[in-house]
């Protein structure tokens, strides 16, 4: 069909949405939501580094990167990573956990209302309350069936067992607590795990100086745990990704440092404590080599091969002018699904994904 458009502006209902084509790959949301159990293969890491790409070869990194990725991994040091949107930073963090077989990555999206408390632990204390309160009422319910005192405190349970509340609500504490992509990366493990920290640059002022202390020392308490461990000194809490995980009197404290990678695009300076606890790295625009590696990772050789003058447009952009990669594949997948269109249409779908991110509005 030479029409390509599935949205035609006729104002007339009709079934064109059915001819809609596969999505691109790194916009599959489909991936990985069929029971998939954590691991290696992570729907994520395939979005970003291509369907096509199992080899971590392909990713092309620049020596730079390839040091300064060594360099946190030696030193159990996070990586801070800068550049323009669109250069890949993210992308570095999916290719480090793919080729040394670090599982999925866990990633803490960074906006301005985010805190340390949120990437540590949240602990649900109103769902806790609410839970109580309709135990007390069912408690209060059969201890008068019963004979009890009818007021929950004491007595028999509904289900006639013996019970003592206070130890039944400690014990059940664990259920109302979840650990965050970095109280969870801090858990103890034998391999590291990656936490991609995405964006750090749109958070508040106070997070990256919150961070100083945790990432310096690799753990943290959880006060609600520790005022229990007398009596509980160990308990279940449900983990960022992978189910229930046993916690010891209150604290988590990793074993392996996890390989912490922390994204900015640059927009503000963070304080020289946190710089000094960072190996440092700058992410320069895509090349030739990267640019094909990325292509062909996602589209495959026949992407690379009809999408030559839209990879050479992207190189060709004036010194200093911002563009994303992503930009780049969008042109690329779009004007591959009209290949009967006229040339002026293609050209101007591909002008209208090519805009530069900072120019003038």
């Amino acid at each position: 069909m030479n029409d390509w458009r599935i949205y035609r502006g006729v104002g007339q209902p009709h079934d064109g949405v059915r001819r809609l084509p596969e999505p691109p790959p790194w916009r599959d949301f489909t991936r990985g939501r069929d029971g998939t159990p954590a691991g290696s293969e992570d729907p994520g890491g395939a979005r970003r580094l291509g369907v096509r790409r199992r080899r971590a070869e392909n990713y092309a990194p620049r020596p730079a990167e390839v040091d300064a990725v060594n360099a946190a991994l030696y030193l159990r040091r996070p990586l801070l990573v800068t550049g323009n949107p669109g250069t890949g930073k993210s992308t570095l963090a999916y290719a480090v956990a793919h080729e040394l077989k670090l599982g999925r990555v866990l990633r803490w999206p960074i906006v301005s209302r985010t805190t340390l408390q949120d990437g540590l632990y949240r602990y649900d204390a109103i769902g806790r309350l609410q839970d109580v309160q309709l135990e007390r009422a069912r408690a209060a319910g059969g201890a008068g069936i019963d004979g009890g005192d009818g007021n929950g405190g004491g007595g028999r349970s509904g289900d006639g067992s013996d019970r003592d509340d206070g130890a039944d609500r400690d014990r059940g504490i664990g259920a109302y607590i979840r650990l965050g992509p970095l109280g969870t990366a801090l858990l103890p493990s034998e391999l590291p795990r990656v936490l991609l920290i995405d964006e750090l640059d749109k958070s508040d002022l106070d997070l990256p100086n919150d961070l100083l202390n945790t990432l310096e020392e690799g753990e943290f308490a959880i006060p609600e745990l520790e005022r229990v461990a007398d009596r509980q000194p160990v308990v279940e809490v449900l983990a960022h990704d992978s189910g229930r995980i046993a916690v010891h009197g209150g604290r988590i404290a990793c074993t392996s440092f996890p390989l912490i990678v922390l994204t900015s695009n640059g927009e503000r300076d963070f304080p020289a404590p946190l710089l000094r606890r960072c190996v440092q790295l700058e992410l320069e625009p895509p090349g030739e080599e990267q640019l094909t590696a990325m292509v062909e990772a996602h589209l495959g050789e026949e992407g690379v091969a009809a999408g030559q003058d839209l990879i050479g447009r992207f190189l060709d952009r004036e010194p200093g002018e911002v563009m994303a990669a992503d930009q780049l594949l969008n042109a690329l997948f779009l004007t591959q699904h009209t290949p009967h269109a006229e040339r002026l249409t293609r050209e101007r779908i591909a002008d209208l994904l090519m805009q530069r991110l900072d120019r003038s509005r």
